[in-house]
């Protein structure tokens, strides 16, 4: 079957390199201090050739004191990827006009196909004003508005993560398609009932491999979710095959695993 990525990244020096990321580290034994190179986009190709995945959503990151990956970066690691690799943009949330013309930007001039803001970053959830603007703008532009959902790996605020705000913000704007990343874990149960509830909010599994999914969004995938949740990985967090290995003892059907590992983020994200 074909599989798409929802979330990855093409990460540079200053992402991996970012202090607020050593507990993933201690956590994944990964790094030894030194200062992180310099990587090609080979590199990734080559871990979705790995592991069949044919198209990954490689996003920026902004945050208030850091651009560790920008748009322009996205974009030239698009470009050198020969179509594997599909742009989603970051934006400064403390600047909303600025902010509202990069997202612009991101989508009529570098072809982004989503735009991707993290609340903790910012220790604000997705129902602060700042955010309005941005959802403003991806309404307008037709793009999906990806968020992530439930706690936060990093030693930052997880309470931002609540799926439960993403219900206040598809009230206000119902015409706009939310991806809460991550599952919402430990509120997965919430994230389910959020997205039961709307019909443009999904739930993608990045940071996850398949053996560590909740029992009950395995469920959720089997029925009445079969078009809501949309396979990721969190790349370079974890590598496709890793986060695909059990695949099978889901016992998810044919309609139901083709959905979840391409067919609803080739929906989503109109692909």
């Amino acid at each position: 079957m074909e599989v798409v990525d929802a979330w990855a990244q093409h990460p540079t020096p200053r992402h991996i390199g970012d202090p607020i990321f050593e507990s993933l580290r201690r956590w994944t034994k990964s790094g030894d201090g030194g200062p992180p190179p310099e990587l090609p986009v080979s590199m990734t190709v080559g871990a979705m050739d790995e592991a069949g995945v044919s198209t990954a959503l490689i996003s920026a990151w902004y945050a208030p004191r850091n651009v560790m990956i920008s748009n322009d970066e996205v974009a030239s690691f698009v470009e050198q990827s020969e179509g594997r690799l599909v742009g989603v943009g970051s934006v400064d949330i403390s600047r909303p006009m600025e902010a509202v013309a990069e997202i612009r930007r991101c989508v009529r001039e570098l072809g982004f196909k989503a735009i991707r803001v993290l609340p903790w970053l910012w220790e604000a959830p997705p129902t602060d004003r700042r955010f309005y603007p941005l959802y403003v703008a991806c309404c307008d532009l037709g793009v999906p508005f990806c968020t992530q959902i439930g706690h936060t790996g990093p030693l930052m605020p997880s309470e931002v993560g609540r799926p439960i705000y993403l219900d206040r913000v598809a009230l206000d704007f119902p015409g706009l398609t939310i991806v809460g990343g991550h599952i919402g874990y430990p509120w997965t149960d919430e994230a389910i009932a959020v997205a039961t509830k709307h019909e443009n909010v999904f739930i993608d599994t990045s940071a996850y491999t398949v053996r560590r999914y909740p029992a009950q969004l395995v469920d959720y995938m089997k029925t009445h979710g079969r078009k809501k949740v949309l396979f990721g990985t969190n790349f370079p967090m974890i590598a496709p095959a890793k986060a695909l290995a059990g695949l099978e003892e889901l016992g998810l059907s044919d309609e139901a695993a083709s959905l979840f590992l391409a067919g609803n983020a080739r929906r989503v994200f109109d692909l």
